[in-house]
């Protein structure tokens, strides 16, 4: 049996319909490389938060948040890009951003703790897996 790629859009989208048709609020599902939670809200809209375990980093690189699916970058939520409030401290568990896919955003957490010094991609544009959004230096 092939295992089920949870970062894959189109099953996301899939459970997220099932979630919803059932009337489930939400779904967690962890894995050894990383999580998936998928929180069904009111106004048929759906929150889903994707992460994978990270990998141990040099101090002196930069760490680079990339996207973990296809969809429009936002850079948030306030009348300010992120990019007017660089640099600046962040938590692993800050927020930095949104992935939109369809009604869903996905929201793009910094992964760990340090200074987020640039915002790679612009926003309202197109990215794919992979492509670098944000560059933070972890703290030492």
């Amino acid at each position: 049996m092939s295992a089920i790629d949870f970062s894959d859009p189109t099953t996301i989208a899939l459970l997220t319909d099932a979630l919803t048709a059932a009337g489930v609020s939400g779904l967690e599902i962890s894995w050894p490389g990383g999580q998936l939670r998928i929180v069904v809200a009111t106004g048929e809209e759906a929150r889903i938060n994707v992460s994978s375990t990270a990998q141990p980093v040099s101090a002196a690189q930069p760490v680079v948040v990339k996207a973990p699916m296809a969809g429009h970058f936002c850079s948030g939520n306030s009348s300010r890009s992120v990019a007017d409030r660089l640099p600046r401290s962040v938590s692993a568990a800050d927020t930095l951003g949104f992935l939109r896919v369809g009604p869903i955003l996905l929201p793009l957490c910094a992964g760990r703790a340090g200074i987020l010094t640039r915002q790679l991609a612009e926003p309202d544009t197109l990215v794919g897996f992979g492509d670098p959004l944000f560059e933070i230096e972890p703290q030492s």
